[in-house]
Formats: C-alpha cells, structure tokens, sequence
C-alpha cells in the first residue's frame, strides 16, 4: 500500500480524478499510444485518419468497420481503480471523474458524476432527426447504421478534427481549479485541449499515477510510476 497517497485521500473530502486509457487497460482495452496500442498496429490507413471527422463523412462504411472491430469492448468489466472510485465517491470524498475514455466502465462501476470529455460508445444519434440510439443499434447491424427516418447514425463520441464540448470543458475545469486533491491517472497528458485541464488546479496536492513518466510529472507533487488498478486496489476505504 502506498502510504503517503492513503494519507492524502484520508485527509480531504474534495478529491477530483482525471483519468485517460491507462485506467482501462487492466480492463483488457488497448490504448492508442503504448507498445502493444492501437497506433502500433498496421492498418490500411493511420488509426487517427480512421477515426477522423472527414474519413467517418467520406468512408462512412469502412469507418464502422474499424470503429467495431477496434473501439468496441462491450465485454470489459470495471478493475480495481473504477470500483475504488466509485467508493470514493459514495462515501463523499470524490467530488468528480473526468474521464478521456469512452468506454462506460466508471458508471458501470457505480460512479454517478463523471464528465466524458470525448462521448461514449454507449450514446449514438441519428444526424438527420436526433433520434438517440444504444450501442446495439451499431453492434446489431452490418453497414452503415441507419435511423428509422433514414438517417445516418453517428457515435457520440469525439472523433478527430471534432470539438470538444466546451460546457464539459468548463464544468471540468471548474471541479479542478476548485479541488483541494487533484490525482491524474493512466494519461500520458499529452493530448490536448484535455490535458490542459491539469493548468486549472490551485492546490498542492497534484498526484500523477502512471505506467509511464510524463512530461507534468515535475509539476506534481506526488509521482507513482505503477499500475493503476494495482495502486487503488491497494487502497484502505
């Protein structure tokens, strides 16, 4: 168990968790950046062109079938970080999850505010009517998803070239600026606008969990290089 982390979720009731792919890679989902990732695989285009705004508009076809072969994960369950999670929010300590996953695990867990910066798997709409769809509606069918009036289905989730949603951005931002403990996990913090967000936090309790160093670990005041399901797991609640 690390001690000095206990210590620090033991002491306050105002903890907010930003959180990237590393959270659900012990759940058996890839990530995009790391050596067995999703961008270490060949495909016939890059991975980031497949899963552009302007690849899913002119190759709407060959977008689904890349998007359910390599973006769905319908079969993973919650590890040891999402379930500790949640406990820390039911008991009142965890004000927040901001999360760059779009896989659904933190509710499925049991968290109740989470903010998805970039959509889920589990929200679709149709583009013409907005029509609102379940992921079976893409699972179920081969092709292209279709509404009943006709109209495309579309994933809400956030692809390239795509925006954020700025009032997810805010709200975001607004729990970081005003927590008290600030733990960044399984995130390389380099993909922006969302790691930007880390600019928001005020206090001196920034605790960065990973796998890997990143290029903030100088500016935290905490650094656990580690799995981070193995660290929560650890955790006394």
């Amino acid at each position: 168990m690390n001690t000095e982390l206990q210590n620090i979720i033991a002491a306050s009731d105002n903890i907010v968790f930003f959180g990237g792919a590393g959270v659900s890679t012990e759940s058996g989902i890839p990530d995009f950046r790391s050596a067995d990732g999703l961008y270490s695989k060949k495909y016939k285009y890059p991975p980031e062109i497949m899963l552009s705004h302007s690849f899913f508009k002119r190759n709407t076809e060959e977008f689904y079938n890349f998007y359910r072969n390599k973006m769905l994960f319908l079969d993973a369950l919650p590890n040891m970080a999402h379930k500790k999670l949640a406990e820390l929010e039911r008991i009142g300590k965890l004000k927040a999850i901001i999360t760059q996953n779009i896989d659904g695990l933190h509710q499925q867990a049991g968290s109740k505010n989470i903010l998805e910066l970039h959509g889920s798997v589990h929200r679709n709409y149709c583009m013409r009517c907005g029509k609102l769809y379940n992921v079976d509606a893409i699972v179920n069918c081969k092709g292209v998803p279709k509404c009943d009036c006709g109209g495309t289905i579309k994933p809400d989730v956030v692809l390239y070239e795509e925006g954020l949603n700025s009032k997810i951005l805010d709200k975001s931002a607004n729990y970081i600026e005003n927590a008290d403990v600030l733990i960044i996990g399984g995130t390389s913090l380099i993909v922006y606008p969302a790691a930007g967000l880390i600019n928001y936090y005020k206090g001196n309790k920034l605790v960065l969990i990973n796998k890997a160093t990143t290029s903030m670990d100088r500016r935290a005041n905490f650094v656990i290089n580690d799995n981070i399901g193995k660290v929560f797991g650890e955790l006394l609640i």
